[in-house]
C-alpha cells in the first residue's frame, strides 16, 4: 500500500528495551477531500532514511499495517494497529514543457508563383 502526503512532524530515533529495538515516528497530512493526520513508524534500519527529509517534504510512503491482539490480566483482549513504513520517497513536481502554438497556414509559395523565382 502506499500514501502519499506532506511531512508535517519527524520525531528523534527511540531506543527501547537492552536488544536496541529503534523507531522513529513520521507524521504526515494526506490531503483528500477530508485531510487525514497519520502517524507512520520506521523501525530498525528504515530509521535512518528519514535523515533525507524535512517538514514540508511531499512524499510517497510505502506502508504495511500491522495489528497485535493483548490481552489484560483481567481477561479483556484489546487490539492494536499500527501502520509502518518501508519506503519513502519524495513527489517531484512535473516540470511541463510549453509548447509553441501551431503556426499559421500559409499559401504555398511555388502553387502561386508561375515563373519559379524563389523568394531568396
Amino acid at each position: 500500500m502506499e500514501i502519499q502526503g506532506k511531512i508535517k512532524k519527524i520525531n528523534e530515533t527511540q531506543i527501547f528495551g537492552s536488544n536496541g529495538f529503534q523507531k522513529r515516528e513520521l507524521v504526515v497530512t494526506i490531503n483528500d477531500q477530508y485531510p487525514q493526520t497519520v502517524l507512520v513508524e520506521f523501525v530498525q534500519d528504515k530509521c535512518d532514511i528519514l535523515n533525507n527529509y524535512k517538514i514540508g517534504d511531499e512524499v510517497t510512503i510505502s506502508i504495511n499495517l500491522r495489528g497485535k491482539e493483548w490481552i489484560s490480566p483481567e481477561g479483556n483482549t484489546k487490539y492494536f494497529n499500527t501502520i509502518q513504513g518501508r519506503r519513502i520517497t519524495k513527489l517531484t513536481t512535473e516540470t511541463s514543457i510549453t509548447t509553441m502554438p501551431p503556426l499559421p497556414q500559409s499559401e504555398n509559395y511555388f502553387e502561386n508563383n508561375e515563373d519559379g523565382d524563389l523568394p531568396f
